[in-house]
């Protein structure tokens, strides 16, 4: 168990400490079910009201929340979700997965590809033709990555993963189990002669950028021409969509079960939430913010919150909910 002082805990997240700082702190948990000798945080003002029950050793507290009275030690701090977050980094297990060998015999690792120095590769996972890896990078078991994909340093790719042929992708990238990146678009046309559908091969690729985090069972399809593009520090949630020939900024963000129809344009720094859609061709302006479950039709300004089905301007979106309510009781 890993175990730090008080003070050791402030200087880590450039914190103050209320009092008693060689108190020592075990682990770290949420106001409700902290227990003796963790620490929890207070980022809201409307969750203080729960400090006083709580069984925490100690708090992390936003500096602009006010608490006058504390029989337990405080650490106030800029942002307490993340000073959190730096602290669930530190108290996190050491029992990641070990490899015995670097490249497990049952490994099918094709003869022209690149494996740099440190790569790690585990049981049963299949390395194409012309792949190259880049240093330090780890497969874990049942991991594909198809012919001429090129794959950065420092990238981890869970279980199940498939990294389709010519896909590339930067540094210090992670994917959860079972990513798909690089499968067929979705494209059909009606047969000319009146009879099924007509497929529409994508001869594109998809090419993600650094540091880009993508979760479980998410896909990014590859373009039907050039590429599909995901850019430096991006972060895509589980079970997400990502259509052809669709461009994302840098450091966008994307909630669970949300998706982008084909060739849809993100600035940088747009936030998806949970359950929303983009329609095809439309183009979302940096800065701007997708509420959850909202259906996004039409382009949205740099800078906007959207929210709604279809989506509107947030202030504009509010105003018609009030006045529906009031029409229904009318």
């Amino acid at each position: 168990m890993k175990k730090f002082k008080l003070k050791e805990i402030a200087d880590y997240i450039s914190g103050e400490i209320h009092f008693n700082e060689d108190l020592t702190i075990d682990g770290l948990n949420d106001l409700k079910n902290a227990k003796k000798g963790q620490i929890t945080f207070i980022g809201n003002s409307k969750f203080k009201k729960y400090w006083g029950d709580s069984k925490a050793s100690a708090a992390i507290v936003n500096k602009t929340i006010k608490i006058e009275t504390s029989n337990k030690p405080i650490i106030f701090v800029d942002d307490a979700d993340i000073a959190m977050g730096k602290l669930l980094e530190i108290f996190s297990p050491d029992n990641i997965p070990v490899f015995e060998n670097d490249v497990h015999q049952s490994a099918v690792i094709h003869p022209s590809a690149i494996i740099s120095k440190d790569v790690k590769i585990g049981p049963f996972c299949y390395v194409g033709k012309n792949v190259k890896i880049g240093k330090g990078t780890i497969l874990y078991p049942n991991v594909s990555v198809f012919d001429n994909s090129l794959i950065g340093d420092k990238c981890i790719f869970w279980s199940g993963t498939v990294i389709r042929e010519n896909s590339v992708i930067g540094n210090s990238c992670i994917f959860h189990n079972n990513v798909s990146i690089g499968a067929d678009g979705f494209g059909y046309r009606p047969s000319p002669e009146g009879k099924g559908l007509v497929k529409i091969h994508h001869i594109g690729n998809v090419v993600i950028g650094n540091d880009v985090e993508i979760g479980a069972n998410t896909c990014v399809d590859k373009a039907t021409f050039d590429s599909t593009i995901i850019g430096d520090g991006s972060k895509i949630d589980n079970l997400v969509q990502i259509a052809h020939n669709s461009v994302m900024g840098k450091y966008c963000i994307m909630a669970g079960n949300s998706g982008l129809a084909g060739s849809v344009s993100l600035g940088d720094g747009v936030m998806i939430g949970g359950g929303a859609s983009v329609k095809e061709h439309t183009k979302i302006g940096s800065g701007a913010s997708v509420g959850a479950g909202s259906g996004v039709i039409s382009d949205v300004k740099e800078g906007t919150t959207v929210l709604g089905y279809p989506a509107a301007e947030y202030r504009d979106m509010l105003k018609q909910w009030v006045a529906i309510k009031k029409l229904a009781k009318s």
